[in-house]
């Protein structure tokens, strides 16, 4: 997976460009969700830049190269798309060279005259990639640069601004013309104003050659809208310095409040989540089925592995019980992990096991899983879920870690509920949901007694699954869980 880079479009290579990488195996977008650096700080190569937010995941970026930061082309809050040049970096800074000029507007990418394009220049230095990556050293000799002599950059970028200004004052002040149906807007000016509910068509553009800003925005939003609890304050147009200006405030990152109502917009890990649940829940017919199950000796054998001196330092809890539980019962029906190949028009049983564990983050709903948990053993598998666990509230679970997913655990319990119909992750057969474990009365030996008691719910695939296969596998789970030795005459 490599990171995109290139020169600054008009410059020599001395600015280089970072563009946003695929970080996701076939993803489109990201979000950036925090700059670390700034414009004038300097960067070495593999520090990390910005924090993203794809539909699996949140990423850290690091840049490939070293040097000063020159620009940073977009606001903390925005939606990128990959390939999209996010931050440009003087690798030779003190050279004296002319700084690349700033983006133009939309309608100023044609001058008034063609213009020869320029030679591509090589990468200077190393060829920049992401994470975990092998380079290759990189010529620094490049060709010649054609174009008008003695013509700086910040001359041909004046004289397109001028070009794009006249343009524009021409077609909106003669009569007969039509105005230019779009109005001119950067991208996160646009989405700030998608949010607020307010055409642009409808606003006088304040900024250099007609351009719609930020400022002109929140002018034209209604009172309740510009003055409520949620107000959003302006922030920095991409490529400036947000000390220069004030940030995206947290309010309009989440969400707009206008009146009594909130809107908050789908994207991120929510946008994915609701796009694979409606896929699942509509793709796969789910049936759900429930037992009720004394699990009195698996609590008490959860505080004997507590003080066992082999699982010193390992999470040990129900959770952990119930994951082995559920991998006996898969190991005794073995075609419960398996997959619909629609396409192929084939089932495929899964030899191994990478077992889900559905997480709740600030984020959104997560499922990551563990590789190959058939194979371990009860201190690793402990181990193993410890791990998942912490890196996912930690915010640092990546999306190889949300992938390949057999089989899941969801655990409604820790909400004090007493269970569920769980939707399936998608390409999955099974997922389990387990509830509170509260004391209740049962018959125990011939007399009622209080008792440690859950519910699971086990959903599953029912082109996948039949009835006589989905009641085994939830009965085999309830067996273990009441008898805890038969993790030892099962397994």
């Amino acid at each position: 997976m490599t990171a995109d880079t290139s020169t600054a479009s008009g410059t020599s290579a001395r600015y280089r460009e970072f563009k946003m990488p695929d970080v996701g195996e076939g993803l489109t977008e990201a979000e950036i969700l925090k700059w670390y650096v700034q414009p004038g700080d300097s960067v070495t190569d593999g520090q990390v830049v910005c924090e993203v937010e794809t539909a699996k995941a949140a990423v850290e970026l690091p840049i490939p190269y070293e040097g000063v930061v020159h620009e940073l082309r977009f606001e903390e809050g925005t939606t990128v798309d990959v390939g999209a040049s996010i931050i440009t970096v003087d690798v030779a800074p003190g050279s004296g060279e002319p700084a690349p000029a700033a983006p133009a507007p939309v309608a100023a990418e044609a001058p008034a005259e063609p213009a020869e394009p320029a030679e591509p220049a090589e990468p200077v230095g190393r060829t920049p990639v992401l994470v975990g990556y092998g380079v290759a050293e990189a010529s620094t000799k490049r060709r010649a640069r054609k174009g008008a002599p003695g013509a700086s950059v910040p001359e041909q970028a004046t004289a397109a601004e001028t070009a794009t200004a006249a343009i524009q004052a021409e077609m909106n002040g003669h009569a007969g013309v039509p105005p230019l149906s779009r109005p001119l807007a950067k991208p996160p000016v646009r989405k700030l104003a998608k949010d607020l509910g307010v055409d642009l068509a409808t606003i006088t553009p304040t900024g250099p050659g007609g351009i719609i800003t930020r400022e002109d925005v929140h002018a034209a939003t209604t009172p309740a809208a510009a003055t409520g609890p949620a107000a959003v304050a302006p922030a920095p147009a991409p490529g400036r310095a947000p000390a220069a200006e004030p940030a995206t405030t947290a309010a309009e990152a989440a969400g707009v409040t206008t009146g009594r109502e909130t809107r908050i917009p789908i994207k991120g890990v929510r946008k994915a989540t609701a796009a694979a649940m409606v896929g699942s829940a509509f793709t796969a017919p789910h049936v759900t089925e429930f037992i009720t199950v004394d699990v009195t000796r698996t609590m008490k054998l959860v505080e004997e592995l507590k003080a066992d001196k082999d699982m010193a330092g390992l999470r040990v809890n129900p959770l952990l019980l119930v994951a082995k539980a559920l991998l006996v019962a898969i190991k005794r029906n073995p075609e419960v992990n398996a997959a619909w190949d629609e396409t192929n028009q084939e089932i495929v049983l899964k030899h191994y096991v990478n077992l889900g564990i559905a997480a709740a983050t600030p984020r959104g709903l997560i499922v990551p899983n563990i590789k190959d948990a058939h194979d371990k053993t009860l201190p690793q598998l402990a181990g193993a879920l410890g791990e998942l666990v912490s890196t996912a509230r930690e915010g640092r679970t990546t999306p190889a870690a949300m992938q390949g997913g057999t089989v899941t655990i969801t655990n409604v319990g820790v909400f004090g509920v007493d269970t569920g119909t769980p939707i399936l992750n998608p390409g999955e057969s099974a997922i389990l949901a387990v509830g509170a474990i509260k004391p209740q009365p049962w018959v125990h030996k011939g007399k009622v007694k209080p008792r440690q008691v859950t519910t699971l719910a086990l959903s599953f695939d029912h082109r996948l699954v039949d009835g006589a296969l989905g009641s085994q596998v939830l009965a085999d789970i309830a067996a273990v869980l009441e008898q805890p030795k038969r993790l030892i005459t099962w397994a």
